[in-house]
């Protein structure tokens, strides 16, 4: 079995191929596994660029026992905090969304009184969501299940019909405005730090109760950390992976994925194909466009480009600091006023979130220091108007092929990043005085930064974007067909092109794609827990306003 792409959903899918008895041969176009889930080191600090919750860090539920058949979690201290996210608003008050809902409760009645209704409504959704939680599956594809298990599953829902009928159904825009209070109606908005205008209220009443079950926390060690434990599971099961290797085209005969050309013009035959990497690339570059008919030539040609239909890129300022800053809170979604915003290149919402990386990974930077990680959903186009030549460009050095070294993007392009980062700190050093003058090391991410080091679409980080019409279809064909090319035989799809949503939903993608390919094969599907390391500890982390 060959496996484009090194990211999460890669190496879940060689870990599940290896459990299986497959051989599996993984080529990752850049020098280290993870793909979005990444890190890298500027001084003595390293840059955690991905994992602000990790849902299914804790146990309780299936996405736990995913991450610990991967070896994600063994060995490792898993940081639960109290406070999904706070939001201060332009009038300077300061929303805490505790993911208890009687804290949340309470706190929220004490910002604003008259909205004791929709206030009490919400924390009671809350509290019934987290008794729903563990019911949540993830181990079987539903296109994979019995008729029994289906059954079954819906049973475990049905108490709670009317909660998923009304979340499903009301947008949180529209949700919001049943506050009377002006920094509520904004600030719900932006519970998951950004602000989704296409998400319901489930997702973050799903995000909320994961958190409340402490199975939303973060893993010492960070993204890259996450993903060099499931290189390492993947590689002591016996699975091979090779680096600076990228795929130029999938090779086909008679209808059925044969094998892969590499950009060096290597040819490499398997049984199997399976793509991890961006799914437009997969389908449109490295199938030329083939087998794209019916819904898939319209997700594929159409829905894909129309506003709004995939996960947008971030902008992201990291700031390492030689001291700490201690009253600063983890994470902060401030909404800005129209002049801050006007400074950030690409802005789609008027918000900025800033974490203090150092509350989450303490021991990615020195003792007495801080890292900062300030990001904003921003769109790709100005950017890309203000740069000149390649996005991404391979090229030789020491004797190897690499295809992640920078690229030369022009005076304009490299002033923007310069302005964003200015804005960033000037802004920052207006809430925190002192930190402008202890910034010691400094980095500025694009989306364009993203599509150099992943190639992914738009330099987006998530693909599809769920609860509007491309992830609908995408899940419906998946759930119908598998995750397949119709007409293309020994092909299968993986990572979140072929799911939507976050990293368990990677990773669960990998498991998933093993289950459909055991059953063409007549295999009985397998998995088991990595215990090679002891099981992981947990430890709370108090946010909250100081007394």
């Amino acid at each position: 079995m060959i496996i484009i792409g090194g990211g999460l959903g890669g190496l879940s899918t060689g870990a599940y191929g290896r459990m299986n008895g497959y051989r599996t041969q993984v080529f990752e176009m850049h020098e280290i596994p993870g793909g979005c889930c990444t890190g890298w080191g500027r001084g003595e600090f390293t840059f955690d660029a991905c994992i602000s919750w990790l849902l299914g860090n804790g146990p309780g539920n299936e996405m736990h026992q995913i991450w610990l058949e991967l070896g994600a979690l063994q060995g490792k201290e898993m940081r639960h905090f109290d406070v999904f996210n706070t939001v201060r608003g332009r009038d300077g008050r300061t929303v805490y969304f505790y993911c208890d809902p009687d804290r949340l409760e309470s706190h929220l009645l004490s910002l604003s009184p008259p909205d004791a209704r929709a206030i009490r409504s919400f924390c009671a959704g809350l509290r019934k969501f987290i008794a729903c939680l563990p019911s949540y599956p993830f181990l079987k594809p539903v296109g994979l299940m019995t008729r029994r298990e289906r059954w079954r599953m819906l049973a475990g829902f049905l108490p709670y019909f009317n909660l998923f009928r009304t979340s499903m159904s009301v947008l949180m825009s529209e949700y919001s405005t049943r506050f009377k209070d002006p920094l509520l109606r904004d600030a719900f908005n932006y519970i998951l730090y950004e602000r989704h205008p296409g998400f319901p209220v489930l997702p973050f009443y799903f995000q909320m109760a994961a958190q409340a079950h402490r199975s939303a926390g973060v893993p010492e060690g960070g993204s890259l950390g996450l993903a060099r434990s499931i290189e390492r599971r993947y590689l002591d099961l016996g699975g091979e992976i090779t680096y600076n290797a990228m795929v130029e085209e999938i090779l086909v005969r008679d209808d059925r994925a044969v094998g892969v050309r590499l950009s060096d013009g290597q040819e490499h035959y398997a049984d199997i194909i399976v793509s991890a990497c961006d799914g437009p690339k997969t389908l449109l570059d490295l199938l030329g466009g083939r087998y794209l008919e019916g819904e898939y030539a319209t997700l594929y040609r159409e829905t894909l480009h129309r506003p709004g239909m995939v996960f947008p890129g971030y902008a992201s300022v990291f700031l390492g600091l030689r001291r700490p800053f201690p009253d600063a809170d983890p994470t902060t979604t401030h909404l800005l006023d129209e002049a801050t915003a006007s400074r950030l290149t690409g802005i789609r919402h008027p918000s900025l979130n800033v974490q203090f990386r150092s509350r989450f990974y303490p021991e990615l930077s020195p003792e007495d220091t801080a890292v900062v990680y300030a990001t904003y959903f921003s769109d790709t186009a100005p950017w890309r108007d203000l740069a000149e030549g390649p996005e991404r460009l391979s090229r030789p050095r020491r004797g190897a092929e690499l295809h992640t070294l920078p690229v030369r993007r022009g005076k304009p392009y490299a002033l923007a990043k310069r302005r964003t980062r200015d804005a960033v700190v000037d802004f920052l050093d207006g809430l925190y005085p002192g930190l402008k003058d202890s910034v010691v090391v400094r980095d500025t991410c694009t989306p364009l930064t993203q599509i150099r080091y992943t190639n992914s679409f738009e330099g987006t980080f998530l693909g599809w974007q769920p609860f509007v019409e491309s992830g609908e279809l995408m899940e419906e064909l998946v759930k119908k067909n598998g995750p397949v090319l119709p007409g293309l035989e020994n092909f299968y799809l993986s990572g979140v092109w072929a799911t939507t949503g976050g990293l368990i939903r990677a990773a669960a993608a990998g498991r998933q794609v093993m289950q459909f390919i055991c059953r063409d094969d007549g295999v009985d599907f397998t998995a088991s827990v990595d215990t090679s390391a002891p099981p992981p500890t947990h430890v709370d982390v108090r946010v909250g306003p100081r007394r």
